[in-house]
């Protein structure tokens, strides 16, 4: 599967076994809001380079992920984790 970022990027994304989802997505921890509502991430960064480095399909080097923008490591990390979540429930 690839992706679209805003700036035109394509990324191809890996068919990820189980286990590397599960990975994924326990490495994700959220910050809550006063209500107890997700408000964020924590560990941000290193939460969306894991995501990287698992989730792409070819270069996941430190040389390739300095070429993403900040927006495009969230839009990517936000696109990743919409389609490892389809089938959830």
């Amino acid at each position: 599967m690839e992706v679209k970022l805003k700036s035109s990027k394509k990324i191809k994304l890996k068919d990820v076994s189980v286990d590397e989802r599960d990975a994924m997505l326990d490495s994700v921890e959220y910050q809550l809001d006063a209500d107890g509502n997700p408000a964020g991430v924590r560990m941000m960064h290193s939460t969306m380079t894991k995501w990287i480095r698992l989730g792409v399909d070819g270069d996941t080097s430190d040389k390739f992920i300095k070429t993403l923008t900040l927006d495009d490591r969230v839009e990517l990390f936000g696109k990743m984790q919409e389609i490892l979540l389809q089938g959830e429930g």
